[in-house]
């Protein structure tokens, strides 16, 4: 197999508004193109065409209306997921090659943007077997430099499959799936510098089948990313959630939050925390039924009338009787220091509640890492002998409320927290 690369020269500064497909066909029908070429072409001068531009002026908002969701930060940088899924700097907002005050946007629908293109120029150029692709400049997570990679396809597949194909030495490949459309764009990319003014090229010699490819078959789905998010992002992006998509909570998915939960930091050196999962459906109603008893007993010495019991009763069930697990957390205090005054062993005691709290949040920070929604529910705090006497636990347990958890909602997190600003809640001495 031999590939070539050319650049399609002769291309003047595209313009809003202007016919790009047009002037390509032009500009390429000196090349004589044959079947089974791939015009490669920026985003740049597709959303010049596209008229996706923005004031420089505002570039922060801007980047804010490209953004889906925010997966890490870092000073003025902020890497994010746009509409189209694709995870990229900036959401792909530019100032380069563009006039002075201007800011270009990535094509709404790129792909859609690519077949336009390719309609048009199969049709000029007489040709059936066309491929298009639209790049852009991306960096790579772990790698230094930037690569053109495709955010629009057209006419060709993006990924060639080699599941259960074999390689040189007979093995069976099980997770080889080729990136087609990046490697051609990477490709282009080595003859459409920066400032050489040349924004298209043309590759050939790739070999494919079909012609139904499109970019958003290379954007990884959200079950199947392992690094969705920072961990200062994940701060930010955890929410409260108290209604739960189907499906069960698998055992591992707990047992790897529980794990996490135990890094939260302990006085003494020790490890003061006790986690109690309910996943069968006998457990968890043994369990709500004595919250309930007790909740019930409690309402009813505050004269609280029958009806408002019962709606309160009915809330709480909403949450913990639907959520797929229940993990119960407890805290005992037998590594806290003896002192005789009350104020330096209520101290203590204070400590190891501290302790609790911090596994509580870390708890739910992995189960919101790993994909899966919860809530902290205060419930226990105030059945603390009925909770030990349903769990099995003895009298140096405390309980520290119960947290709910399941699969993601559809939709996912995606209430917007109220803005937060430090200095509300900072002070410098």
């Amino acid at each position: 197999m031999t590939i070539s690369v050319r650049p399609v020269e002769g291309l003047p500064e595209i313009a809003p508004g202007d016919d790009l497909a047009g002037m390509l066909a032009d500009a390429v029908a000196p090349m004589a193109l044959t079947e089974g070429d791939v015009v490669v072409v920026t985003q740049k001068v597709v959303s010049k065409a596209e008229e996706r531009l923005a004031a420089a002026a505002d570039r922060d908002g801007v980047i804010a209306a490209e953004t889906k969701r925010v997966v890490a930060r870092r000073g003025d940088l902020v890497i994010v997921e746009t509409a189209h899924g694709f995870i990229c700097a900036n959401a792909g907002v530019d100032a380069s090659n563009v006039a002075d005050g201007l800011l270009t946007l990535l094509p709404e629908d790129p792909d859609g943007s690519a077949r336009r293109l390719r309609d048009i120029l199969i049709g000029r150029l007489g040709l059936r077997r066309l491929g298009v692709v639209i790049t852009d400049t991306f960096g790579r997570p772990w790698r230094e430099g930037l690569v053109d990679v495709a955010i629009g396809v057209a006419g060709m597949p993006a990924t060639v499959d080699l599941r259960g194909t074999r390689d040189h030495a007979g093995r069976e490949l099980e997770v080889t799936v080729m990136a087609l459309a990046d490697q051609v764009a990477a490709a282009a990319g080595v003859v459409m510098g920066k400032a050489a003014r040349v924004p298209a090229a043309v590759v050939r010699g790739i070999v494919w089948d079909g012609d139904g490819g499109s970019a958003a078959d290379l954007v990884r789905a959200p079950v199947d990313d392992l690094f969705r998010e920072s961990p200062l992002q994940s701060l930010h992006a955890r929410r409260t959630i108290r209604a739960f998509g189907p499906g069960v909570v698998p055992r591992e998915i707990v047992c790897e939050a529980i794990a996490a939960a135990c890094t939260a930091p302990a006085p003494h050196h020790t490890r003061p925390w006790r986690f109690v999962a309910l996943d069968a459906a006998p457990a968890k109603r043994a369990l709500l039924a004595a919250i309930a008893d007790a909740w019930r007993a409690d309402l009813r010495n505050d004269a609280t009338p029958e009806d408002a019991i019962e709606r309160r009763l009915a809330r709480s069930d909403a949450v913990l009787g639907a959520a797929p697990t229940l993990i119960v957390p407890f805290v005992r205090f037998d590594g806290a220091h003896p002192y005789a005054d009350s104020e330096r062993s209520g101290a203590e005691r204070e400590m190891f509640l501290l302790a609790g709290g911090a596994a509580i949040q870390t708890l739910l920070l992995a189960l919101h890492d790993q994909g899966y929604a919860s809530c902290w529910i205060s419930s226990t705090l105030f059945c603390q002998e009925e909770t030990r006497a349903v769990l099995g636990l003895d009298d140096g347990w405390y309980a520290l409320g119960t947290v709910a958890c399941g699969q993601m909602p559809e939709g996912e997190a995606s209430r917007p927290r109220p803005p937060i600003d430090p200095s509300d809640f900072l002070a410098w001495s």
